[in-house]
């Protein structure tokens, strides 16, 4: 990550990112019916991060949901964006409900030192200018979300501008996942994703598309597996294996240099360190921590 002088608001253009419109007079309940979050949140101005999920409780698609008026637009990632209004539109059936594509949008970020925000681009408002800003609904120290129409200057929103990279090593170091980088769809649950821990599931809202799952997951404990921070003695690789010893133990995602993060089994972890037993991703020796903001703990190793 470069390092811009203090108190320096940074903003980031998102172009890996998409913009879908759903609209109609069922959207909310539609919508409410089918996401892990809880869609009231969005009545006050803010956003949502949210999951589609599988029957079986696996993350097929992430985003996030912020209310433009009686629509409700969706930040996804750019090439999700078809597969989601499809499997949205399946869902569909006679409700007042309509999905498209909202081309006339972009996604950024804006980020940094609180203080430096532009005075304009407070959350949970909409711009003269037709943007959209609101507080990253994971994590507020990742900054603002931004839609705005195309061709906006992204200086008229805020100023010293960063690139993807800045952007994700900030993301990276404050230990947030994101999906595509860090876990795959289709084979992660949301508390393996932290969805547990940065607002990404409503534990008391209504059903939705494997519930059941969530939430036995919640009640029992029993995510072993988790996205967390990792340090290597030397520059890590995306897609490595971690091993200890011959068991492996996860897979890294993002990476900025000699820091990243990985999805890992935290029980066999904490067993290879209680054994001092390295972990190791080819010739790096990785060092694992949690967070800050994380209410769980390295397992009792107990064995592998």
């Amino acid at each position: 990550m470069s390092h811009r002088e203090e108190g320096t608001c940074r903003t980031t253009s998102l172009a890996d990112r998409g913009v879908l419109r759903v609209s109609g007079a069922d959207a909310k309940t539609f919508l409410q019916g089918l996401l892990t979050n809880d869609m009231e949140t969005t009545d006050g101005g803010g956003a949502i991060h949210a999951g589609f999920l599988s029957p079986q409780g696996k993350i097929l698609h992430d985003f996030f949901v912020l209310r433009c008026g009686n629509d409700y637009l969706i930040d996804v990632p750019a090439d999700e964006l078809e597969a989601l209004a499809k499997r949205l539109s399946f869902y569909k059936l006679r409700s007042d409900v309509v999905i498209d594509a909202e081309p006339t949008m972009t996604v950024a970020a804006v980020w940094g030192d609180a203080s430096a925000l532009p005075e304009k681009a407070l959350p949970h408002e909409v711009l003269p200018d037709g943007t959209l800003a609101v507080t990253d609904p994971r994590l507020p120290a990742l900054g603002l979300r931004v839609l705005l129409p195309n061709g906006t200057v992204l200086d008229e929103v805020a100023y010293a501008p960063a690139s993807e990279a800045e952007y994700h090593a900030r993301r990276i170091a404050l230990g947030v996942p994101q999906g595509g980088r860090d876990y795959a769809y289709g084979e992660t649950f949301p508390h393996e994703a932290l969805y547990d821990q940065l607002d990404g599931v409503a534990f008391e809202k209504g059903c939705y598309i494997g519930q059941e799952v969530v939430s036995r997951m919640q009640h029992r404990g029993t995510a072993r597996k988790r996205v967390v921070p990792i340090e290597g003695d030397g520059p890590l690789e995306a897609g490595a294996e971690v091993m200890t010893g011959k068991l492996p133990v996860g897979t890294i995602g993002s990476v900025d240099g000699t820091h990243g993060l990985a999805l890992l089994r935290l029980d066999r972890a904490a067993s290879a360190q209680a054994q001092g037993i390295p972990l190791k991703a080819g010739d790096t020796t990785i060092t694992v921590r949690l967070p800050d903001y994380a209410t769980f703990e390295m397992p009792v190793a107990e064995g592998v």
